[in-house]
């Protein structure tokens, strides 16, 4: 058995970690006071130009990096803020994202992206986590009203996106839901649609809520009475989306139009029509609301109307720069949502000519 050696080893033989350039060391080295140093290096201020020569130079030398947590900390203002979204998986939230990432980074803030998967209660520990951490303001895609409350309670600046839960409480920027579905409900009047069926997942949430009310708009306007399938409540389980919109289009009394509230629901319409062999549009007109990439690549595309995500996530930016510089009175944006006309709309006549001569052409060919 070897017996291990013990050396003495020197104090001067140790190698201890570097320590951190500090601004004082940045300061002593340039010959000036830390004020000086400080207001050279980040341009608050005056500094003699000879002095911010020297405090530059030093810092370069020294390779000093600001502790930008001491500086938040210091000027009780972190240069973060956190961005709360629902689902980064679908692309509306993806480019609310990047809308407001772009404005952000920008002035300099670094940004803490949670994606909550539209769980209220995975909602609530971002919230408490980006409050933690004192970002000096919050962007929420809000799925509650708790997280929106909880925020608002600890005196952050904060911007609902999309959904609106505390009015008056905090900004908002959302999309014109009660014009852009109204748009394409009259749209759909206009080609002499009378049998029109909504399929929206509910009607009580914000974004629903406005859609709803649109396409109820248009019919109202349009004198025209509503058919007693004129909305089908499909519910947000995959299956059950499917399953109801399989049995809408199967039934041999189908509507002749059918308004998507959303991307998802618009898959499920598209999907079933193929299953069943409806032709879209000679044997069901059909729109939807929210521009998704896949609608502009099939065949017929899909009449739809876009929201502008990216310019949501942008203008929600811009705002809570504004709020956080200058606090004031809650107010509301709204942002216009373009209509779209492509393929997958016609005319109701188009309908019944286009069956006539199939009719006609089965019976010949008896």
């Amino acid at each position: 058995m070897v017996e291990p050696s013990h050396q003495r080893v020197s104090a001067a033989a140790i190698e201890l970690p570097p320590t951190r350039t500090t601004l004082a060391d940045v300061a002593d080295r340039a010959g000036v006071s830390r004020s000086t140093a400080s207001r050279a290096l980040t341009g608050r201020g005056y500094a003699a130009p000879a002095a911010k020569e020297r405090v530059l130079l030093a810092a370069e030398e020294l390779g000093y990096v600001p502790d930008a947590n001491a500086r938040s900390l210091k000027a009780r203002h972190a240069l973060t803020v956190g961005l709360l979204v629902s689902d980064l998986r679908n692309r509306f939230y993806a480019d609310v994202a990047a809308g407001a990432s772009s404005v952000l980074k920008e002035e300099g803030y670094t940004i803490v992206l949670v994606d909550d998967t539209g769980s209220d209660l995975e909602e609530m520990a971002a919230a408490r986590t980006v409050l933690e951490m004192r970002v000096a303001g919050v962007l929420l895609t809000p799925v509650s009203p708790a997280a929106s409350q909880l925020i608002t309670r600890n005196g952050v600046p904060l911007i609902e996106i999309d959904r609106q839960f505390c009015r008056g409480e905090c900004d908002a920027v959302l999309v014109d839901n009660v014009t852009g579905a109204r748009q394409l409900t009259e749209h759909l009047l206009g080609l002499g649609h009378r049998r029109i069926t909504m399929i929206v997942n509910e009607t009580e949430w914000t974004t629903n809520a406005g859609r709803h009310k649109g396409y109820l708009q248009a019919w109202s306007a349009a004198g025209r009475r509503m058919p007693d399938d004129a909305v089908l409540l499909c519910g947000f389980d995959e299956k059950q989306i499917e399953d109801s919109t399989a049995e809408l289009l199967s039934d041999r009394h189908r509507p002749t139009a059918v308004f998507a509230a959303n991307s998802v629901v618009a898959e499920a319409v598209w999907r079933q029509a193929a299953r069943l062999g409806l032709r879209i549009p000679e044997d069901l007109s059909f729109v939807a609301f929210d521009d998704s990439p896949w609608m502009s690549m099939v065949d017929p595309g899909v009449t739809t109307v876009a929201q502008p995500s990216v310019e949501l996530g942008a203008r929600a930016a811009r705002l809570l720069l504004n709020r956080m510089a200058k606090p004031g009175r809650p107010r509301t944006s709204r942002l216009d949502c373009p209509l779209i006309v492509r393929g997958s709309t016609a005319r109701l006549v188009r309908r019944r000519r286009a069956a006539r001569k199939a009719t006609a052409v089965a019976g010949s060919a008896r």
